[in-house]
């Protein structure tokens, strides 16, 4: 699935009604929240944390040893994506357990990565001649 056939199905998911008429962009608001979702995911802690999620929900615990933060900068970045609807929370006793909310999203993430290995391959075709 493209990007944009991704940001498509988003759109009709936000906006079912506006977008039963296939329109040629989405609406500004639309394009907003677009624009707020790849903002959340421009942070490369909050990446490294969806990454660490991607084997299964882990407690804050594990999300700070997988990746190296510390506490208070995991649970900021926990809380934005949260928010966002990228991840899910839960609590257990003590302890917070997060899970991804939105699988989605490592697809977005395996074409933003297919598409640089695809850029980089042809600057290395054009710098080796």
């Amino acid at each position: 699935m493209s990007i944009c056939a991704y940001m498509d199905m988003q759109v009709r998911k936000w906006f079912p009604q506006s977008m039963s008429q296939r329109t040629p962009l989405p609406t500004d608001a639309a394009l907003e929240l677009i624009a707020a979702r790849f903002r959340v995911l421009g942070e490369p802690s909050r990446l490294k944390l969806i990454r660490a999620l991607e084997s299964g929900e882990k407690p804050v615990n594990e999300l700070m040893t997988a990746t190296g933060l510390t506490q208070a900068n995991t649970s900021r970045h926990l809380q934005t994506l949260t928010h966002a609807g990228i991840l899910g929370r839960r609590r257990e006793g003590l302890n917070v357990i997060y899970v991804i909310a939105d699988p989605s999203i490592f697809e977005l993430c395996e074409h933003v990565c297919g598409s640089m290995q695809r850029h980089a391959a042809t600057q290395a075709k054009v710098i080796g001649g």
